[in-house]
């Protein structure tokens, strides 16, 4: 078939109904590739072309219908991605040749797998496929990089050329748990105990604990949510990526998918956790403190998230880039993928070099993770 291709540099080239209509029809999409949340990013600043993160997203339009799409950036740094090539572009520099630009498939600051690929049937994905690739070759860029595919999206991928690289990250499964506490059941004696001592830490420093959706938040819970980001961003010698406007926006664009969990200790908000969900699955993403409480962390960002899963029959809860410590709470390694071109023969030959030992380590990694699962045998 022929399609019309479009590259376009803002989301509302495209329009949120069909942006949105493609998404939905996706296997297993989620509230990262919605309209609101990328025009959010988008139109907050947090990712811009004065950020670094340059919209050139791929439409591909059979007639008036928007056949597929893309999320693409051109790149001018690899900072909020989660999946780490920094030494690759130290050894371009170190060779004399530029690294950026590059180009990115992602969702800005978000390792959550989703489709990349989005389209209306297999045809129009491999069309989509076949544009990427003369865009990356035409635009004379140093390399492409696909981030949190599928592992469908991955596979095809891999056959059109791409180099594949997995990683891990730790997600909990909801099993039917009738409470809380029918959960801490299948853990190990060890695990259950310091859980609940955990909880009880931040109980006996008189810290409380609210839950608020979306729908429920005011402009002050979103001021304060702000704050705790900032704050523990700060206290880390670290620049945040998202800022107030961006909050707000998600707030009123996609509340259905939002909550926050606020602690408060004598009548005043101290920290704030906030969440992503669909009807299936739960995210954690953001989290601060204006108060260090032990434990509140965990409490905020896993154990409150985690009874909220119970409560609604969410299956899954995806805990969001590294830490082995979340095993500790019930989370489980999940393999995931990315997939990378790069133009320059020799760089590229090298790094699936790496690519390939680097695997093997992850599928160790993953085996030995198993092994010492925190659930009773």
């Amino acid at each position: 078939m022929n399609y019309r291709t479009h590259i376009v540099s803002s989301l509302s080239d495209i329009g949120q109904g069909a942006w949105d209509q493609l998404a939905a029809a996706q296997p297993r999409s989620n509230p990262f590739l919605s309209y609101a949340f990328l025009h959010a990013l988008h139109e907050s600043g947090s990712a811009s072309a004065e950020s670094g993160w340059q919209p050139q997203f791929i439409a591909l339009y059979d007639g008036d219908t928007l056949a597929a799409a893309m999320p693409l950036y051109v790149k001018a740094h690899s900072y909020g991605e989660y999946v780490f090539d920094w030494a690759w572009a130290d050894a371009y520099h170190r060779n004399g040749l530029d690294y950026y630009p590059k180009l990115l498939s992602a969702i800005p600051f978000t390792p959550v797998t989703g489709p990349r690929l989005m389209a209306v049937d297999a045809t129009a994905r491999a069309a989509l496929l076949k544009v990427l690739r003369a865009t990356q070759k035409a635009s004379g860029v140093s390399s492409t990089h696909i981030l949190y595919p599928p592992e469908d999206q991955a596979q095809q991928l891999a056959e059109a050329g791409f180099m594949l690289r997995s990683g891990v990250q730790f997600h909990w499964l909801n099993a039917g748990y009738a409470d809380f506490d029918a959960f801490l059941a299948t853990l190990e004696q060890k695990k259950r105990k310091n859980i609940r001592a955990e909880r009880r830490k931040v109980r006996e420093a008189g810290v409380t604990l609210r839950r608020v959706r979306g729908r429920d938040a005011t402009d002050a819970d979103w001021r304060l949510f702000d704050r705790c980001y900032q704050h523990t961003y700060a206290a880390h010698r670290s620049t945040p990526y998202l800022n107030l406007d961006f909050f707000r926006r998600i707030g009123r664009s996609m509340p259905d998918n939002i909550l926050l969990v606020i602690g408060e200790r004598d009548g005043e908000p101290i920290a704030a956790s906030l969440v992503i969900h669909s009807a299936d699955t739960l995210f954690g993403r953001y989290w601060g403190e204006l108060e260090h409480v032990p434990c509140l962390h965990f409490e905020t960002a896993y154990y409150q998230p985690l009874e909220y899963c119970i409560e609604q029959g969410i299956a899954v809860f995806e805990g969001g880039a590294q830490g082995e410590h979340k095993m500790a709470r019930g989370f489980l390694p999940t393999k995931t993928w990315s997939a990378h071109w790069l133009a320059h023969p020799a760089f590229a030959d090298a790094i699936e070099r790496f690519l390939e030992q680097e695997a093997g380590g992850i599928d160790d990694y993953i085996d030995e993770l198993t092994d010492r699962n925190p659930f009773r045998s």
